[in-house]
């Protein structure tokens, strides 16, 4: 936790000074996050690398479908969210703790928040809305993967994810020791 942190902490005034006068909430569609997911759960937009055999294509996934909805990125250097390549895309966009971390600070004002893009809270399970995000880690507090929630049944989140594909996945068939929820509550654009 504390490595991911430090980042965000060095970077906090020049994204302060970055911030684009005149930003504007919208809405996240969590419809067409959903679509989206059902769309290539099983199978590959050839827009986006596919990371299955570099550590994983989970969080480059999640990152697509919360594109579909939310419709901007952040492209902030080193701590935004966003792609344009293999070589030329923000760690949140791939990487599980960043994808957190973006999220959760965009959200805060005291935080490198406030920029482009969604933002999002840390919630509970009751919390969770379709195109919401999970995330399952280690006891040790490693998180490794993130879905993405695409309906419900009887109460339990139901998870579109790549890496090991799925779509309608039950979280009770996954196995993990630690979890997250993650709400995203908006974006922002100019």
């Amino acid at each position: 936790m504390r490595k991911y942190a430090s980042i965000y902490t060095y970077h906090n005034k020049q994204a302060k000074n970055h911030k684009i006068k005149g930003m504007r909430r919208i809405e996240y569609n969590r419809e067409l996050a959903v679509e989206y997911a059902r769309r290539w759960a099983f199978g590959r937009n050839p827009a986006y690398y596919n990371f299955d055999l570099i550590g994983g294509d989970c969080t480059n996934f999640a990152s697509q479908c919360l594109f579909a909805g939310i419709g901007v990125m952040n492209a902030t250097p080193d701590i935004g969210w966003y792609y344009r390549s293999l070589s030329e895309r923000a760690a949140a966009w791939t990487g599980v703790e960043y994808f957190y971390r973006f999220l959760i600070a965009n959200a805060q004002e005291n935080g490198v928040g406030l920029g482009a893009g969604p933002f999002a809270e840390e919630t509970t399970l009751d919390g969770l809305e379709i195109g919401d995000f999970i995330q399952l880690g280690r006891e040790t507090g490693d998180f490794y993967h993130t879905p993405v929630v695409v309906g419900f049944s009887r109460g339990v989140p139901l998870l579109s994810a790549h890496t090991y594909d799925a779509f309608n996945r039950p979280l009770t068939s996954y196995t993990y020791e630690k979890i997250r929820y993650i709400h995203i509550l908006g974006g922002r654009k100019v």
